[in-house]
């Protein structure tokens, strides 16, 4: 059965990962961008909800640390065309050119995330479940297929989740579920989060953030 589901699941990464990036225009994934003059930026702006180092220590804003530069560059991106939607980032983009961009995803890609701890143990075993081995029975597939099996994400495809705030991240899922995010092009996201379970979501959401 877990073979099957793991087939499963990255047969439907395959499918759908692909378009998800393909579909939506970004800043060049090859361009470099030059951290050190990312910091003003950050002093200024960026670091009073996902701290300067990176590592937000409110569990409303997500952990930049470690993420990939080319995904952090293209969801700054879709913040400013309105691809994706946020009332907070927003007006924080709006002034940032592409080498802005380029240069703060250098800046938070260098970061070390600081690992963590998740909480609910009654969460952790069906969160661990879902993420390895997804669940067949309403195909839902493994996380870990296009995350990883240490939720490290796969650069310029699919985004870091180890050590992110279990309720940053059920907040995404939910908005995914719920068609608030859009911004997953091909739409994988919105497929997958619509067939898994509140308590699922919850699940996945505490194990993913005791992952390291």
């Amino acid at each position: 059965m877990k073979l099957h589901a793991l087939i499963t699941g990255l047969l439907f990464a395959a499918t759908f990962g692909a378009n998800s990036w393909a579909n939506t225009p970004a800043p060049a994934p090859t361009a470099k961008g030059d951290a050190a003059r990312a910091q003003k930026i950050v002093n200024d702006v960026c670091g009073a909800c996902h701290a300067t180092d990176g590592n937000s220590t409110s569990p409303a804003y997500p952990s930049l640390a470690g993420q990939s530069p080319e995904y952090l560059a293209k969801q700054l991106h879709e913040f400013k065309t309105g691809a994706r939607k946020n009332a907070i980032m927003a007006p924080n983009v709006t002034k940032l050119s592409d080498d802005d961009m380029l240069n703060l995803a250098a800046y938070f890609s260098a970061q070390q995330p600081k690992p963590r701890q998740a909480k609910d143990a009654s969460l952790i075993a069906a969160g661990q479940k879902i993420y390895k081995g997804g669940n067949a029975g309403s195909g839902v597939p493994a996380c870990a297929s296009c995350h990883g099996p240490s939720g490290a994400g796969i650069p310029s495809l699919f985004p870091r989740l180890a050590g992110q705030h279990s309720r940053y991240v059920l907040s995404q899922l939910k908005n995914f579920r719920s068609g608030d995010r859009v911004n997953d092009g091909g739409k994988m996201m919105q497929v997958i989060a619509k067939k898994l379970t509140d308590q699922e979501m919850k699940a996945v959401a505490e194990y993913v953030n005791g992952l390291r």
